[in-house]
């Protein structure tokens, strides 16, 4: 009888298997030591808050909280513009935003001429779609407020964009956003998952919307998320999804070139360019309309510099056919418009995506009514 010597291919595959089970325990156990610390400190540090040891000012004006228990991609800045969008046709409303990734300090008010080092990418998607409402950026949330108010006594109402663990600030309305894709029930304290902070931290909410449900979002699904984030009494969850607008070319310009979701449809080939925290349920709605997508991603809040730009070039290049298109984020476009960066890709055919918040069922209608609810509570004296 003829032996084979050395392993067979169904050996090799279990030890492949093996090793890598391996490696990821080993990983996990080197990650568990710092997620353990991570979450002893913000648990400390929310202690500290809850027995008021550390003060947590309130206002005698609204102040609306936007945020989440991960680290980004659950969809804050839509679900603040939704908020701007229902708000300010009656009231005077102000964003305050800590301005991630941008290169100053301190409290700013956002101007026309405000760039994103200047004040943050998401801060300036504000100014430029809501020019009639203040937009402001401070790391302190109470000085910031404190300043708008100076600045503008008229304010009604301020929306803090991602404060969630900023406990300095108690808002008079909290609202947690958990992504449907991960919610927060099923991640871990950073670094072994994304979370901030514990789980338990959902309980300072007032509102849980569970965001960017799928079209396919089922009653059971919906029944059988309401069971695992288990709301407390007082909590109120609501469900939301993405309502992706047609695309816009990137610099604003009234002479760019058109360009329709239809006509991409038509046999389009897209560079997808993202800095984002999630890009995959754009990549996904994308692949449903072009023929072919080159992703071409970068970090959270990344600031594009002239080599991110060549690399954009090469790659749009590399794509067949005279039918192409670049395809970016509203937040990312709002990095590119920067003087260098302009010359050099101003005339490469780069258009974003705009996104709206829609909410399933009659959640839209339960959520304004419990929003002006709390405004009624708050504001003696309204706009005609």
């Amino acid at each position: 009888m003829l032996r084979i010597c050395g392993e067979s291919p169904v050996s090799r595959v279990a030890s492949g298997f093996l090793f890598l089970f391996l490696d990821v325990a080993l990983l996990r156990i080197l990650l568990f030591i710092p997620a353990l610390l991570f979450g002893f400190g913000t648990w400390v540090r929310n202690k500290f808050y809850d027995w008021r040891l550390l003060p947590s000012r309130e206002f005698d004006f609204p102040v609306i909280g936007i945020g989440n228990l991960t680290m980004g991609g659950s969809g804050k800045t839509p679900h603040t513009e939704y908020l701007v969008r229902m708000l300010r046709e009656r009231y005077k409303v102000a964003t305050l935003s800590r301005g991630y990734g941008r290169g100053t300090s301190g409290f700013r008010l956002a101007g026309p001429a405000s760039t994103s080092y200047d004040i943050g990418d998401e801060p300036k998607q504000y100014r430029k779609k809501f020019p009639d409402i203040t937009v402001a950026v401070d790391e302190s949330r109470a000085h910031g407020i404190k300043k708008i108010r100076q600045e503008y006594p008229d304010t009604d109402i301020v929306l803090l964009d991602d404060a969630f663990q900023h406990r300095a600030v108690k808002p008079g309305l909290n609202i947690l956003l958990t992504d449907y894709g991960k919610p927060f029930y099923e991640d871990r304290i950073f670094p072994l998952g994304r979370l901030r902070e514990s789980k338990r931290g959902m309980t300072r909410a007032d509102i849980i919307i569970v965001t960017k449900t799928p079209d396919n979002f089922t009653s059971l699904e919906r029944r059988l998320i309401t069971k695992n984030i288990k709301a407390l009494p007082h909590q109120h969850l609501y469900f939301s999804y993405i309502r992706y607008g047609e695309p816009a070319h990137f610099t604003g310009k009234k002479d760019a070139p058109r360009i329709t979701m239809d006509v991409l449809s038509s046999g389009y080939s897209a560079v997808l360019l993202t800095g984002i925290a999630n890009p995959v349920p754009l990549e996904r709605y994308l692949q449903k309309h072009v023929r072919q997508i080159v992703p071409l991603a970068f970090r959270d809040h990344h600031e594009y510099a002239l080599v991110d730009m060549y690399r954009l070039k090469d790659a749009f290049e590399k794509l067949s056919g005279p039918n192409k298109v670049i395809i970016t984020t509203e937040k990312d476009a709002m990095r590119l418009e920067k003087p260098g960066m302009l010359e050099l890709i101003g005339e490469l055919p780069i258009y974003y995506i705009p996104i709206e918040i829609a909410f399933r069922d009659s959640d839209e209608e339960e959520l304004r009514r419990q929003i002006n609810d709390f405004l009624r509570s708050k504001i003696t004296i309204k706009k005609n």
